[in-house]
C-alpha cells in the first residue's frame, strides 16, 4: 500500500464524522503549507499527522492529532508563541494545542495568527516549491479503540 492508502486506512478506524472532520482539516493544512512533509504516527493513544519542512521529526512545527471524540491542532513550539487571546492549552515546557471544535475553527483569524507566528519562529522554513511528501513513521501494534465506546 502507498502511504496515502495507509493514511486513508487509519482514518477509517474513526467514527465517520471524526474522519470527515479530519480530512477537511488536513486539506486546509495542506493548502496552508504547500511543500510540507507529513509524518504519520498511528500511536497507541491517537493518530498524529505532523507537518514540517523536512522528514526530520525535530523540524516539525504542527501536528493534527485525532482522538475518538475530537481533533487538536498541536503547536510543537507553542509554549514560546505570543497568545494574547489565550487559545493555546497545555502546561508543557514546549508544546501547546488548540482543540478544534469544527473545521471552520482552523480558519479563525486568531488561529491563523498563531500559525503565522509559529511559521515565523520555525528553525527551518517551508519551501512551497517542494513536493508534498507523506511518510508513515510508525504504527503501534497495540492501540486504544479509535471510536467512542
Amino acid at each position: 500500500m502507498t502511504p496515502t492508502q495507509q493514511l486513508a486506512g487509519f482514518l477509517k478506524k474513526y467514527d465517520p464524522k471524526i474522519a470527515a472532520f479530519a480530512r477537511r482539516v488536513l486539506t486546509k493544512m495542506r493548502q496552508r503549507l504547500p511543500g510540507a512533509t507529513e509524518l504519520v504516527y498511528d500511536n497507541y493513544n491517537a493518530l498524529v499527522i505532523g507537518f514540517g519542512p523536512t522528514d526530520r521529526a525535530s523540524d516539525a512545527i504542527f501536528s493534527i492529532v485525532l482522538f475518538p471524540r475530537w481533533i487538536i491542532l498541536y503547536f510543537l513550539q507553542g509554549a514560546q508563541l505570543p497568545d494574547p487571546d489565550r487559545l493555546l492549552k497545555g502546561a508543557g515546557t514546549r508544546g501547546r494545542h488548540i482543540r478544534l471544535e469544527t473545521p471552520a475553527a482552523f480558519d479563525d483569524p486568531k488561529v491563523q495568527s498563531l500559525i503565522n507566528a509559529a511559521l515565523h519562529r520555525a528553525k527551518v522554513s517551508f519551501d512551497p516549491k517542494s513536493r508534498r511528501c507523506l511518510i508513515i513513521k510508525s504504527i503501534s501494534a497495540k492501540q486504544r479503540p479509535r471510536r467512542p465506546q
